[in-house]
């Protein structure tokens, strides 16, 4: 099921209701596609499934429409690596939780190339673009190399604070990498800020044209002189065949 519309539907539906007019149009569908959950009355027209708001062709018209699952949400029983800060001092003292503070940890410790085993090197911040006739964005793009040459596209979907990871932008840095780079391998990437300063970073892949997680790790970014002896050993035992 899918239905589509306008952003300034949104001005005539508040009219309709009695209720004043959002001042920041933009900021209400954002608002509902990455950070707060739709209202209940909605939810309960899918029992089992989720809807999401998606671009829909050209700037300002959007699309419901509905998936079996909403938003990539990191395991709390996932094993944590604890990793040597190599943040400068001084990024830490003014940096904040937000996606650009993550962005920055993910660059300064390199944990792309630690996470995917392919050299890393960032391409270009903040995004923003028209893929298939909708405006999409992505919050950095990498490019990387293998070991044996390979050539990679690393779209990375970072989130702070309260924000969510959605399923509809990681499609979005799917038709991204098929339109701007389509002789490189694509691998999008996510990047959640979770309790206790731990990162949790997403490897995704398609199968049958849907997302799939393909890995996901968490690394905690600490002092040097805080990994012991016992956790070098520990690392060395897990990376032996």
């Amino acid at each position: 099921m899918k239905f589509s519309f306008d952003r300034t539907e949104i001005a005539d539906a508040a009219n309709a209701c009695g209720v004043q007019v959002p001042l920041n149009l933009g900021d209400v569908l954002y608002s509902f596609r990455h950070r707060r959950p739709l209202p209940q009355q909605i939810l309960d027209t899918a029992p089992g499934q989720h809807w999401v708001i998606e671009n829909d062709g050209r700037r300002g018209r959007y699309r419901f429409a509905i998936r079996n699952v909403l938003e990539v949400i990191p395991n709390p029983l996932a094993a944590i690596t604890r990793i040597p800060d190599a943040t400068p001092g001084i990024i830490k003292m003014h940096a904040k939780g937000d996606e650009q503070a993550l962005l920055a940890r993910l660059r300064y410790n390199r944990l792309l190339d630690i996470f995917t085993g392919i050299a890393c090197y960032s391409l270009q911040s903040h995004l923003r673009t028209t893929v298939s006739g909708s405006q999409i964005e992505t919050d950095e793009v990498y490019v990387g190399m293998s070991q044996s040459g390979a050539h990679y596209v690393l779209p990375v979907q970072a989130k702070g604070g309260t924000d969510r990871m959605g399923i509809v932008q990681i499609e979005q840095d799917f038709a991204l990498c098929e339109q701007r780079f389509p002789d490189l391998i694509a691998r999008p990437i996510g990047a959640q800020f979770m309790g206790d300063e731990v990162i949790a970073l997403f490897g995704f892949g398609l199968e049958d044209g849907q997302v799939t997680v393909l890995e996901e790790k968490h690394y905690k970014l600490v002092p040097s002189d805080e990994l012991t002896p016992s956790d070098l050993a520990m690392y060395r035992r897990l990376s032996q065949p």
